[in-house]
């Protein structure tokens, strides 16, 4: 056996021993049931509920079933009652034949949990079948001087029946010579002797005909008979003897046919046709004796094929007759040796088709494996794959579970085909193969997946309702039900957010959807959870979070915040006659609410009173002379300025500057033509209201630059000298700076001084000091909604 296990390590192998099996049965207690041959069909044998000590209808809930060797079925359960009754008529005969007892085992099988239970019921024998002589008529040929008390060998009659009910007693029918001996075999069979009682005269009877009676014991008895026919012959002296009473053999199953089994011999004293033996079959008709003999040289041959498995001995009876008529008589005991050549038997008791994921160790199948043959030729290693999570449990006797190793996981391997294999130990090794598919039931044990953990989408602007603005994934390795994934919205962290209002999501694919249109300037970016559920029970659940960035359209035109655009009287700006080329007259502030290229403005001259005096820088906005002012040069400017975003198609805005050139800022403010017109059209009273408020600013813008040249000449004489000083006077102080948000990013310092001769109390204008402007071509990118950080002006 460890020979046969070295040979196959790549399999499991499960291997009854006898011992084991000895000490099973010794501590297992069988039910056995008896019941009469031919009893009707449907008869009550027993409850077997009540005799296994089962509670009412816990066979139906376990599964009940009664397995047989074979599969042939001759008994029927019923589970609400637990009564087992017979299927059919049993007829021992046909079950069982010769063997004593009949035995016919079963076993009840509870798949819910696994339980066995051995049983069996005994079929006793009814005197059914009535002895029978093979032969019709049986010749004896006897010398008329044979001596009273000389015995004669008969053939035997057969009877299918066992016990008391097979052949009891042999009678022949009453005359004056003979009567009949009945003898015991050694197996138990009785056989007749015809003994002579008087002797024989052949003048005075030639010939006796005679009737052979087989009575069985059975009640009433049953009887056969067969004619006996004797022939009185002359004298022969001397009946063959046989060298041996009893000849044993051994003959395989697998024999061919006509091959020798035995030579039988008998020797004859007498000489001539009295002294030559002829041989025969004694006992068995030749058509269903599986043996011929040749009567000239007794050898016995085989005619027929051996079957182990159905007659495992044959006791053939040879007779010698010589030529005169006496005959002698041997017995020749055949055993057949049984070879492999079954292989083994495998039967399906129940079988799981569908193995649920994640169960522990489950029962998938209930089998048996039997193998007609004898010994290591009836010996069976059962097995399966290697790389299979199962395992083959023996349970009793030859049965077997299949249950599984370790939890399953249908999304590792969704099916296994498993090939139970059955192999004796005989030599040659014989063995069967049963396939079976294995099928793993999906259990709702995986969440759904999503293709990312965040999902970021890009929406333009002013976009129509129920755009579609993506997508989300999610997949499920599970199967059915359980892998359909449905979406939904999760609430927003941020309970400001309008999240309902904003998107919607397609429950059953994942795709989103704007509810309304977006601005870019209102709402930028927002974010928010979604949910995929699976339809398990219970349901299994994840999540992912989408972000959504609005993309800015551009839909703002720039906004002029320098000069105001309110509405009211324009504002001048004061340009010295003496300023010279890049000389800063002011700066276009502009802010535009888009983002991006689309917030990038770019400012342009439109139109100017004079071209080519003034010029406008680009990227800032700032409006610088051209060339040095001279005194052709009108007093009056207006220039338009455009102010225009780098979008897609760009928008624009224009502003309207109004340049007065000066001779210092002591001179009179000229006011526009229009305002002048206007100003003569203007009532009386408003004209001295005017003139009233200008007399008293001049008066007092004169106050301050005398105050202010006392203090800037008490310091020259304390210097002992003149020079000129920064301004700190009346035009100290800032002028718009826009940091970040508008196109001037530099404050500016003019140096302003007084001259010291007694000609005038003029301002001189000298160059502004300028820092380094960014190279040309820079862009400052003006956010959304810019204020003001810094203001420009004089320092």
């Amino acid at each position: 056996m460890e020979t046969a296990l070295a040979k196959t390590p790549q399999k499991r192998q499960v291997i009854f021993l006898a011992i084991l099996l000895l000490l099973w049965e010794a501590g297992s207690d069988a039910i056995r049931y008896s019941m009469p041959e031919e009893t009707e069909s449907g008869s009550f044998v027993a409850n077997l509920a009540k005799d296994l000590g089962l509670r009412v209808g816990e066979l139906a809930t376990r599964g009940a079933r009664i397995h047989y060797k074979g599969n042939k079925q001759v008994l029927q359960l019923d589970v609400e009652t637990g009564n087992l009754l017979l299927y059919g008529k049993l007829d021992r005969e046909v079950l069982c034949g010769a063997t004593d007892p009949c035995i016919l085992y079963f076993q009840l099988l509870l798949e819910n949990p696994v339980q066995f239970f051995q049983a069996d019921l005994q079929l006793t024998d009814i005197n059914d079948h009535s002895p029978q002589f093979l032969d019709k008529e049986m010749l004896l040929k006897i010398p008329e001087n044979v001596q009273p008390g000389t015995i004669f060998p008969l053939k035997i009659a057969q009877d299918l029946d066992i016990g008391i009910n097979t052949v009891q007693n042999y009678t022949i029918s009453p005359n004056s010579h003979f009567h009949v001996v009945t003898c015991n075999r050694g197996d138990g069979r009785k056989y007749p002797e015809l003994m002579l009682d008087k002797a024989l005269d052949r003048e005075e009877q030639s010939e006796l005909s005679l009737t052979l009676t087989a009575l069985d014991g059975g009640t009433p008895p049953r009887s056969g008979t067969t004619a006996v026919h004797i022939e009185v012959v002359d004298i022969n002296d001397n009946a063959p003897q046989f060298l041996q009473s009893l000849y044993e053999v051994q003959v395989p199953e697998n024999s061919p046919l006509n091959s020798l089994v035995v030579v039988v011999s008998a020797q004859d004293l007498d000489a001539g046709t009295n002294g030559n033996v002829v041989y025969t079959l004694f006992q068995g008709n030749e058509v269903t004796q599986p043996f011929v003999i040749d009567e000239i040289t007794g050898e016995i041959r085989l005619k027929k094929a051996l079957d182990f498995e159905a007659t495992r001995y044959y006791n053939v009876e040879i007779a010698g007759t010589d030529g005169g008529g006496l005959s002698g008589k041997c017995t020749v005991a055949i055993e057949v040796v049984d070879v492999n050549d079954n292989a083994p038997e495998l039967t399906m008791s129940t079988l799981t088709s569908s193995t649920p994921e994640n169960s522990p160790e489950t029962v998938v199948a209930v089998f048996s494996v039997s193998d007609p043959d004898s010994g290591d030729n009836g010996r069976m290693v059962c097995s399966i794959q290697k790389d299979l999570p199962f395992l083959l449990k023996p349970t009793f006797k030859n049965f077997y579970t299949l249950v599984t190793e370790r939890p399953l996981d249908r999304e590792s391997q969704a099916e296994y085909n498993i090939t139970i294999t059955v192999t004796d130990l005989g030599t040659p090794r014989l063995k069967t193969q049963h396939n079976i598919t294995v099928t793993v039931s999906d259990v709702n044990d995986n969440a759904p997946a999503f293709s990312q953990s965040a999902y970021t989408l890009r929406v333009r602007e002013n976009n129509s309702p129920a755009l579609h603005i993506g997508s989300v994934s999610a997949t499920d390795r599970d199967s059915g039900a359980n892998a359909q994934v449905t979406y939904s919205l999760l609430p927003p962290h941020d309970p400001r957010l309008p999240l309902a209002s904003l998107v919607s999501i397609n429950a059953d694919n994942g795709q989103l959807f704007a509810l309304r249109s977006l601005d870019f300037e209102a709402l930028r970016a927002f974010e928010f959870g979604v949910g995929a559920a699976d339809r398990g029970s219970p349901a299994l659940s994840s999540q992912a979070l989408v972000r959504v960035l609005v993309v800015d359209d551009n839909d703002n035109s720039p906004f002029v915040l320098y000069p105001p655009q309110n509405g009211s009287a324009p504002c001048s700006e004061l340009v010295p006659r003496a300023a010279e080329a890049g000389y800063l007259v002011t700066k276009v502030v502009a802010v535009d609410g888009d983002s991006g290229q689309n917030a990038w403005l770019s400012y342009q001259l439109l139109r100017a009173t004079e071209p080519g005096l003034f010029g406008v820088w680009a990227h800032n906005g700032e409006v610088r002379t051209a060339r040095p002012l001279s005194e052709r040069d009108a007093v009056q400017h207006r220039l338009v300025v455009l102010v225009k975003d780098n979008g897609e198609p760009p928008l624009s805005a224009s502003v309207t500057l109004h340049v007065l050139l000066v001779d210092g800022f002591s001179q009179p403010y000229l006011p526009l033509p229009d305002a002048a017109a206007a100003e003569a059209r203007a009532d009386p009273l408003t004209v001295y209201l005017v003139v009233a408020l200008a007399s008293v600013s001049s008066l007092f813008l004169l106050s301050v630059l005398v105050f202010v040249a006392v203090r800037l000449c008490r310091r020259s004489r304390a210097a002992l000298g003149g020079g000129c000083s920064v301004a700190e006077g009346p035009f100290a102080g800032h002028l718009v700076d826009v940091s970040g948000a508008g196109t001037l990013s530099h404050s500016y310092q003019y140096d302003v001084c007084l001259t010291e001769g007694p000609g005038s109390n003029e301002f001189k204008f000298l160059k502004p000091i300028i820092p380094k402007f960014p190279p040309h071509g820079a862009v400052e990118e003006i956010e959304g909604n810019a204020t003001f950080r810094n203001s420009f002006g004089f320092n």
